[in-house]
Formats: C-alpha cells, structure tokens, sequence
C-alpha cells in the first residue's frame, strides 16, 4: 500500500514520517530523493540549461539558497524544474517499491503531493498541519533563514486549507495535541483497509 504523506515548510512531517516508520512502515522520502536526482547527467543538464551552471556548488552539492531564490520568486521557473526532477523522482520509486514485499505500507513522503498531483496516484494521503506561527518558528530554529524568505517559500505551496479536502486523513502538529496516538490510529485504519 503507498500512503503519501505531506504538509507544508515547519509542519513537522519529516518527524510524523519517522514516527511510521518506527511502527514498522517504509519510508520514502521524495524530497530527499529529489536533490539526489540533481546529479543524473540527464536532469544536471537540463537543470543547467534552465537555471545556470550556479545551481551547482561541486560535483556533490546543489546550490539549495541560489535554485530557492531564483524558483521562489518566478512560480513559472518552479513548474519547470518540478517537470525536470518529479518524472525522475518517480522512475526512482518505481525501482524502490519494486524491491519491497507486498503488502508494505510505503509512506511516501514529499512536501508538494497535491501542488504535483502525485496524490492520485496514491492508495492514501496524509496532511501534517500546523498553525503559521509554529511553522515559522520550526523553520527559524532550523535554518537561519529571514521570516520574509520563510512566509515567500511557503507561498509557493499550496495552504493547509487547500490540502485537507483532498487528504484522507490530518495530523495536527501544534506541539500540544500528542503525535503517536494519531499515527496508531491511522495504521490501524490502514492496515484493516488492506
């Protein structure tokens, strides 16, 4: 079963995903995947030829504040890099589920499921939410980032309020309402839905 799992910068669903995958789920972690795909020849090409050689730090590094600034501030050059590195994600998961059992619950994780699409392909889907001062907040511990950078990022992704129509089920990550609980009853549902 491929769960997907979302929710906006500062969420906090990088933690809800390790908390699957401690109760035994796969973890799939599309974001994480995506900077790796930046240094297939392929993508590194195209990549080149839409935002400049400046993309790339080394051989080893993309330069991560120069691509977010040039993306975060043209939604049209963000489309055009999503439809050079998600088709190559993809092929990536493919390859990934292929080598699981099946029934596994893979929790495909990946901050634009529903901007993308990616959703329908899904079995499942699940938005960590969280109030906009406690994102910012997450966000300013974790990066030294401005709040004005922070506020522009998630601007180019869609709100909580446009995601959860489309979930199937929410986390709320507020720092008070506990975090287990609600992953145990969302493997439960999955899994008698199996």
């Amino acid at each position: 079963m491929i769960v997907g799992l979302t929710g906006g910068i500062g969420s906090g669903k990088t933690t809800v995903a390790h908390l699957f995958q401690t109760m035994g789920c796969v973890i799939y972690n599309s974001d994480d995947k995506a900077k790796e795909v930046y240094f297939q020849s392929e993508v590194k090409r195209q990549v080149i030829e839409l935002l400049g050689i400046e993309a790339y730090l080394n051989e080893n590094e993309i330069n991560k504040e120069y691509i977010s600034k040039k993306v975060f501030s043209n939604t049209e050059l963000l489309h055009k890099l999503n439809h050079i590195i998600h088709p190559a994600v993809n092929s990536d998961f493919i390859l990934f589920k292929s080598k699981l059992p099946l029934g596994t619950i893979i929790i495909k994780e990946s901050a634009i499921l529903f901007e993308t699409g990616i959703y329908k392909d899904l079995e499942k889907t699940i938005l960590v939410t969280a109030p906009l001062e406690v994102k910012i907040n997450r966000v300013k511990k974790r990066n030294s980032t401005s709040e004005e950078d922070i506020k522009k990022r998630m601007s180019a992704q869609w709100t909580d309020e446009q995601k959860a129509p489309l979930a199937n089920f929410v986390i709320v990550n507020d720092g008070i309402k506990a975090l287990i609980p609600q992953v145990v009853t969302i493997i439960q549902q999955l899994k008698s839905n199996a």
